[in-house]
């Protein structure tokens, strides 16, 4: 398990976090997996902070290690070892029931594959984080109706993801993941199913978001897709290798 400061130390580094306006907060992050007798160490002490309202791509080849930090910036995973705060909580040592709790609340996450329920309405499917959550009916309703007009799918809250369009779909998809308000986007190859002038729209939309303060973290291996966010970070052999201001 990861060894984590003392009661009094987290005290100070929450506020301290808080204050700086971060989000994301890694120290020393590391993850190992057991293959056989062989170690395999995925990520090597990896130092990261992103405030909020940012827009960062993390890039880097297949086996760099981007998609286990992913992963734990997700709590879909826990880190072997150092810390990880996630809007102003320490979460690289909770338990699955808390991480879920945590994902439900604080990451909206969008795939390239979409996930959406097939015989559902757009509306249901953007409903589901808040029923699992326990959102009242009537709030649950408006809430989504509410996110699918932000991302232009007004008049499309019935149709099922047989009646959309690919770009369409991510949309659904889009509004689902930001129906709980969360603190961060987490987008993994948003684009990776769609055609040039689609994904291009997609990224539009994720520009038009960030415009509205969230922030956005999108995982790719494409530089032309990076190009969309404001800060690159490169991920070679389990480390930060660069990180980069793109633009202001």
């Amino acid at each position: 398990m990861p060894v984590e400061p003392a009661a009094a130390d987290q005290s100070l580094l929450r506020q301290d976090l808080l204050d700086r306006g971060t989000v994301i907060f890694t120290e020393g992050l590391t993850k190992t997996y057991q293959m056989g007798s062989e170690q395999v160490y995925a990520l090597r002490g990896v130092d990261l902070e992103i405030k909020r309202g940012e827009y960062v791509a993390i890039m880097g080849p297949s086996g760099s290690g981007k998609s286990t930090l992913m992963n734990l910036i997700g709590c879909l995973d826990s880190p072997t070892s150092g810390s990880y705060w996630l809007a102003g909580r320490l979460v690289s040592s909770l338990d699955d029931d808390e991480l879920a709790f945590i994902r439900n609340k604080e990451i909206g996450f969008v795939f390239q594959t979409f996930n959406l329920l097939a015989r559902a309405t757009s509306l249901h499917n953007v409903e589901l984080p808040l029923i699992y959550n326990g959102t009242p009916a009537e709030e649950r309703i408006e809430r989504a109706k509410e996110t699918l007009r932000m991302v232009d799918l007004g008049d499309r809250m019935m149709h099922k993801p047989n009646e959309l369009s690919g770009g369409q779909r991510q949309r659904v998809a889009v509004a689902r993941a930001l129906v709980n308000r969360p603190s961060i986007l987490l987008a993994d190859e948003p684009t990776g199913n769609l055609d040039s002038k689609t994904g291009a729209e997609i990224m539009a939309l994720f520009e038009k978001l960030h415009e509205q303060n969230n922030t956005i973290i999108l995982v790719t291996h494409e530089q032309d897709i990076a190009a969309y966010a404001h800060r690159v970070i490169l991920i070679r052999d389990g480390r930060i290798h660069s990180d980069e201001v793109t633009r202001k």
